[in-house]
C-alpha cells in the first residue's frame, strides 16, 4: 500500500521501518529533515519536504508525534493532500476529544481517521510488538489492519471516534498504580534490610508479578532511570486522562496523586528519565 508516516521520534522511526521491510511504498516527513533523509536511506523509502508532500496520494498515513495541537497541525496539512476513501491512522496518545474533531474533518473530506494510540514502549515499537487501541469506522479499521498489523502483535478495534484515546487512558492509568506500588515494594526491602534481587525471586513468580516487575525491578533498585518512557510523556498523559476524569465524573485518586509524584521527579531533573524512576523520589533524605 502506498503509505506515508509523519514523525520520527523513537516510536515513529521503527514504526515506519517495520512498513518498508513489509513491502509498503513508504515515504516520510520528519520536523528535523536529516532524520528522514537518515530514514530514506536505511530503509530506501522517500523523505518528504513538507507533510502535504509525503501525504500525496496515499492510501494510508500513519502519524505518532507530540500532542494535540501537533496532530491538528499534520491533518491539516495532510488532508487536502489525500485522494477519497484514504485513512489516516494516529498513533500518538491525544485526547478523545481531538480524535473526534479529526474523524469529522476526515469524513468531510471523504476520508477516515482512526485515533490508535499503543503501548509497549520503544522496545515493543523496535520489535514489531506494539499494542494497538483503535477508536474509528470499523471498515476502515479493517482496511488499515493489514499495515498497522506489521508493527503490532494485537490490534483492537473499541469502538468510535475516541474510544481508542480513552482505552489508552485505562492503561496509562494502571501503570501510574502498578509503577508507584513497585516503586514503594523495592524502596521497603532495602529499607527491611532484605536483598532485592532475592525478593524478587521470591515474589516475582506469584500474584505480585507484573510487566513493571519484571522488566523496572532491578533498574529500580540500580537507581538507573536513563532509558524508556520519559516522565515528560508520562505526566502529559496523565494530564489528558485527569481532564477526561473531570468530564465523565471518574474517581482516580491515586492517579492524581501519582501524578504529582511525578511532578516531583521533574523537581529532581528527571524530566526525561523513565517512568520507573518514581523510586528515586523515595531515597531522598
Amino acid at each position: 500500500m502506498r503509505t506515508a508516516f509523519i514523525g520520527l521520534g523513537v516510536m515513529g522511526y521503527p514504526m515506519a521501518g517495520h512498513l518498508a521491510r513489509a513491502g509498503h511504498d513508504v515515504t516520510v516527513f520528519n520536523r528535523s529533515p536529516a532524520k528522514a533523509e537518515r530514514w530514506a536511506a536505511e530503509h530506501k523509502g522517500r523523505a518528504a519536504a513538507t507533510i502535504a508532500e509525503a501525504a500525496a496520494g496515499c492510501e494510508l498515513v500513519a502519524l505518532c508525534v507530540g500532542n494535540d495541537d501537533d496532530v491538528r497541525h499534520v491533518v491539516g496539512e495532510a488532508l487536502p493532500a489525500l485522494p477519497r476513501g484514504a485513512i489516516i491512522v494516529d498513533h500518538t496518545t491525544a485526547s478523545a476529544r481531538l480524535a473526534r474533531e479529526m474523524a469529522e474533518a476526515a469524513a468531510a473530506r471523504g476520508c477516515a481517521f482512526l485515533d490508535a494510540p499503543v503501548s509497549g514502549g520503544q522496545a515493543g515499537a523496535e520489535n514489531g510488538q506494539l499494542a494497538i487501541m483503535i477508536g474509528g469506522d470499523a471498515e476502515a479499521v479493517e482496511r488499515a489492519r493489514p499495515v498497522i498489523g506489521v508493527y503490532a502483535k494485537a490490534v483492537q478495534h473499541m469502538g468510535g471516534p475516541g474510544s481508542g484515546q480513552l482505552t489508552k487512558m485505562v492503561n496509562q492509568i494502571c501503570i501510574a498504580g502498578v509503577v508507584q506500588g513497585l516503586a514503594e515494594a523495592v524502596h521497603f526491602a532495602a529499607r527491611a534490610g532484605l536483598d532485592r534481587g532475592l525478593v524478587y525471586e521470591a515474589i516475582s513468580k506469584g500474584a505480585a508479578q507484573s510487566w513493571q516487575m519484571d522488566n523496572r525491578w532491578k533498574t529500580m533498585a540500580e537507581g538507573k532511570f536513563d532509558f524508556g518512557f520519559a516522565v515528560d510523556w508520562m505526566r502529559k498523559d496523565l494530564g489528558l486522562v485527569l481532564d477526561e476524569a473531570r468530564s465523565n465524573g471518574a474517581r482516580l485518586e491515586v492517579t492524581a496523586l501519582v501524578d504529582q509524584f511525578y511532578a516531583e521527579v521533574q523537581a529532581l531533573g528527571g524530566r526525561r528519565w523513565d517512568t520507573s524512576s518514581l523510586a528515586a523520589r523515595l531515597e531522598r533524605p
